[in-house]
């Protein structure tokens, strides 16, 4: 895929004290129809009670992080009885916009569900696309995981305060690369980077890449002098010392890498991505709380807490209505952030 350039530029708007606080505000398939029956839900479930006939769409590409995600729940939810069968595939485009189109498409389909996250809010609002986050039915939100700065292993940049000097004397000089569009988390994880050292985040040059697995050749080619992700994606890549990871956006270290926070670094600035699930349009409260059921079963069981410690995610659980508040919220101030830099 070729990369997306993105300069971020304000048409007016408050002074750049206020777009601080705005970003610091942020942490082919065939159509399936739903089961016909005399019965209160759609749903088909087993004699055990589980969830049957069940799809998840995840909208980017295999080893990406709705991916990992969205294919771990579905690992435990099968494990511990909540699921048989789930069907898994990838439809990526367009920052999860793609996905988001085809999941929305779904409307009264209470056996398809869709992986998403901060990046898909992000390219609702960037990509020329008629559907929005606000149309699909809330699940669960699932983990948090923290972004990561990282420069190739033969960078001149051998710590963060010198990355910040050279960025401070020339923004557009330093390309940052990142595995989002424009409104995901790559990219307002340096925008809130720039603002917190005094660069201006209009003038930063930012480059898009579909996901970790394009952003890694550009990193270690030099097409970029460094790149923010989330720390999962890249994981081998810093620990086998391909990539060496300044900083991450936590609030505390992250166990399996020990590299110094952002704000043990005199940055003042806490960053986290975030992920969970999203259903079709047009469900009824007895289908929507079986699958919330089905989430909660994951979430509870101990199989979930090896993934959470294996991936170093942080647990972010939330479901029904309270997940549906937490996207509200997300959307507006993501929508806030980019149109005060010019992107929407």
């Amino acid at each position: 895929m070729t990369p997306t350039t993105t300069t971020a530029r304000t048409r007016g708007g408050p002074p750049r004290r206020a777009l601080l606080a705005a970003l610091a505000a942020l942490p082919a398939l065939t159509a399936a129809s739903a089961a016909a029956g005399c019965g209160v839900t759609r749903q088909t479930a087993s004699a055990s009670g589980a969830l049957t006939r069940l799809q998840l769409l995840v909208p980017n590409s295999p080893g990406g992080g709705y991916d990992t995600t969205g294919r771990s729940a579905v690992r435990v939810m099968e494990e511990v009885g909540a699921a048989e069968g789930v069907e898994v595939t990838n439809l990526s485009g367009a920052g999860g916009t793609v996905g988001l189109a085809r999941c929305v498409s779904e409307s009264g389909n209470p056996q398809y569900l869709m992986s998403m996250g901060l990046g898909v809010v992000g390219a609702s609002y960037t990509n020329d696309v008629d559907v929005t986050l606000e149309q699909t039915t809330p699940v669960a939100q699932l983990i948090e995981e923290a972004g990561v700065v990282l420069v190739p292993a033969a960078s001149p940049f051998s710590t963060l305060g010198d990355l910040v000097t050279a960025w401070r004397s020339d923004p557009r000089a330093l390309a940052v690369g990142g595995g989002s569009s424009p409104g995901g988390p790559d990219f307002l994880l340096p925008m809130q980077f720039a603002d917190a050292v005094d660069v201006d985040p209009t003038e930063v040059n930012y480059i898009a890449y579909d996901g970790g697995g394009d952003l890694l050749p550009a990193l270690l080619g030099g097409q970029i002098a460094f790149a923010t992700s989330g720390y999962g994606e890249l994981l081998d890549q810093i620990t086998t010392g391909a990539v060496r990871a300044l900083a991450v956006s936590s609030e505390q270290r992250v166990p399996v890498l020990e590299v110094p926070t952002l704000r043990e670094q005199d940055v003042d600035l806490v960053f986290t991505n975030w992920r969970g699930v999203v259903a079709p349009p047009g469900l009824d409260d007895v289908e929507v709380a079986r699958l919330v059921d089905a989430l909660t079963q994951v979430h509870d069981s101990p199989q979930w807490r090896q993934v959470l410690q294996e991936n170093a995610w942080t647990d972010a659980f939330s479901t029904g209505e309270e997940f549906g508040a937490f996207l509200d919220e997300q959307a507006a101030r993501v929508r806030d952030v980019l149109s005060r830099l010019g992107l929407v």
